[in-house]
């Protein structure tokens, strides 16, 4: 294949017409354009019979609508008819086309033989594949005229040779005005033989595009489902990541903390029972004390930001109960909810909203009241903090708030942030909360 490194407008315009007018002359004598005409070729009985067939049932469906078992009988011969050569297209396709297209999916749980017919007479794909064997008529008949374009245009390119063997005086003298008809006939079948190969290469992939979009799955229902199988497999990640943060808080709320609180408790105790160390050793107890305990509290910190055992036990309210508490600036909280709990992770994900927001108050914004407002309406979990900050909050500015619009969005739910310059600063977060 040439390349075009080092060429100029015009060389590379030349190339491309070079390769261009090679593929023209090439056409009739690749392998691919007989597949694509055999491939077609094939639909014309298949397509005209099928069309016919389903004609003729829907009409009779239709006429013998009054007698409900003519009418029955018209529908079963449609599935069977419908069914059949659905399945001889698909093979089609595959042997020239190499397209594998999948069968609809249809649901038939718990229902019985006659359940299962009024299932398909029901459903959006059988419907769409009586569409495709009514289009595979009109397909057919480009078909014909595919396989026209071969015999005329191989024709009339060899007239003028048949012709030239044709004795002297026979139909084809060499009169002036025959013989500038019979160039005329040539390069007119010349042309046509250089375009049918590029219509059946058009109209084979025509076909194959209404077969994949009729005969196959519906797409749309085919991405709704990818869709519903991504948010499964997103919901089932975060109740694992949350289950793993509730396993490592009891982990250290039972072992390691509780190991650091028995230290602490016997170093105090060191102290107080033992004052005849000495001032050495006294200093070094001290110390381990007050190293312990701070430990302690960091730990305890780290606890609650890893997963609060309170929410488990006592839910939302009382988790954000206990960060206001714990706040640095008056916080104004406010908590309407129904006697019925949220979802666990939906909880959990509204109370990260609150913690990161009221953190960044209070380091950043250096705000003097916060208000919390977290209400469930309508079928959603609405979380707002407002502060009276310097404002300016944005993500990715190192507040954390960029991981707190990933963690909102993996419950489907948005993030949104309003903070002009000067303040205040509002951010809402809305979950989707079906019980």
């Amino acid at each position: 294949m040439p390349t075009f490194e080092g060429m100029d407008e015009g060389e590379v315009r030349t190339v491309s017409g070079r390769q261009t007018a090679l593929t023209l002359l090439r056409g009739p004598f690749r392998r691919q354009a007989w597949l694509d005409t055999a491939y077609l070729c094939l639909n014309v009985p298949l397509g005209i019979s099928a069309a016919v067939g389903v004609l003729v049932l829907l009409t009779l469906t239709a006429t013998l609508a009054v007698t409900v078992v003519g009418a029955l009988l018209s529908l079963g011969l449609l599935l069977i008819l419908v069914r059949v050569m659905t399945d001889v297209q698909r093979s089609r396709h595959l042997a020239f086309r190499q397209i594998a297209i999948p069968p609809d999916e249809r649901d038939y749980a718990g229902r019985g033989w006659f359940g299962r017919r009024v299932t398909d007479l029901r459903s959006e794909g059988f419907w769409r594949q009586v569409s495709y064997h009514l289009l595979s008529a009109v397909l057919g008949a480009g078909a014909l005229l595919i396989g026209l374009g071969w015999v005329a245009g191989v024709t009339l390119s060899v007239l003028p040779a048949y012709a030239w063997w044709m004795p002297i005086g026979g139909p084809y003298s060499t009169d002036l005005r025959l013989t500038l008809a019979q160039i005329g006939f040539f390069v007119f079948g010349v042309v046509v033989l250089l375009a049918t190969p590029l219509l059946a290469m058009g109209l084979a992939e025509a076909d194959s595009r209404a077969a994949q979009a009729l005969l196959g799955q519906n797409r749309r229902l085919q991405f709704d489902r990818r869709l519903s199988a991504v948010g499964a497999s997103r919901a089932a990640a975060v109740s694992a990541a949350d289950a793993e943060r509730r396993r490592i808080e009891r982990d250290l709320h039972d072992g390691v903390q509780q190991r650091l609180m028995s230290l602490a408790m016997n170093l105090g105790i060191l102290r107080t029972a033992h004052p005849d160390l000495s001032e050495g050793a006294k200093l070094a107890v001290q110390d381990a004390h007050e190293e312990a305990k701070l430990v302690l509290s960091e730990l305890r910190d780290l606890v609650r930001g890893l997963y609060p055992a309170v929410l488990d036990d006592r839910g939302l309210d009382a988790a954000l109960s206990g960060i206001a508490a714990r706040s640095a600036v008056p916080v104004r909280l406010k908590v309407d909810l129904p006697e019925q709990r949220p979802p666990i992770a939906l909880e959990a994900v509204a109370y990260f909203v609150v913690a990161e927001t009221l953190t960044n108050a209070v380091r950043h914004s250096a705000a003097t009241t916060v208000d919390i407002d977290v209400r469930l309406q309508e079928g959603v979990l609405r979380v707002q903090v407002s502060d009276d900050g310097r404002g300016g909050a944005r993500p990715g500015g190192g507040t954390g708030l960029q991981g707190l619009g990933d963690r909102v969005a993996s419950v489907d739910g948005t993030l949104r942030i309003d903070s002009p310059s000067g303040g205040p600063t509002t951010i809402t977060a809305e979950l989707p909360c079906a019980f």
